[in-house]
């Protein structure tokens, strides 16, 4: 598998989603459903947040505690802002993804689990970045859940709708 193209689906099946949720107001963006995060802000802000902290994790860097970070999903941001923010962490991400030289070797890192135990982990990048790209899915599926509740006619954003070259068959 390639990463950097695997990354480049998550971003444009992202776009897509971005452009379903630009037209609604802020009081169907804050709208609590029982799916996800409970609203789509938030529950795009956890998917977003968890990229940046992955992104450290690729990059052998540890993250602060949660309750340290620069955005959190209990606080989201106005829609125009977390799509900025995501944006910029997108090129960001790129970036770390290309410096990878090698996704199998295995670190150490430490984290607080939900519980407030201490715990040593190990991984790899590759392991890493599977986590960021599965847990986007997974939780994409949840907001399109809330985008139809909320009557947004939404398409096909699946890595062969949105990654595969297409063109037009001609008749035998």
């Amino acid at each position: 598998m390639d990463p950097l193209k695997i990354y480049d689906y998550l971003t444009r099946a992202r776009r897509r989603v971005f452009d379903w949720v630009r037209p609604l107001g802020s009081e169907d963006y804050g709208r609590v459903f029982l799916a996800g995060q409970r609203t789509l802000a938030q529950t795009l802000t956890h998917i977003m947040i968890v990229e940046w902290a992955n992104l450290h994790l690729v990059q052998g860097r540890t993250h602060p505690p949660y309750d340290q970070w620069p955005i959190r999903e209990e606080e989201p941001q106005p829609f125009a802002a977390l799509e900025a923010t995501w944006i910029e962490q997108a090129g960001r991400a790129r970036e770390v993804l290309s410096a990878v030289r090698d996704w199998k070797a295995e670190f150490e890192f430490h984290v607080t689990d939900d519980h407030g135990r201490a715990t040593i982990v190990s991984a790899s990048p590759s392991d890493i970045f599977t986590h960021m790209v599965l847990h986007e899915v997974h939780h994409r599926g949840q907001a399109i859940s809330m985008l139809r509740r909320l009557g947004v006619s939404v398409e096909d954003i699946d890595f062969n709708t949105l990654m595969y070259n297409r063109r037009a068959a001609t008749p035998a």
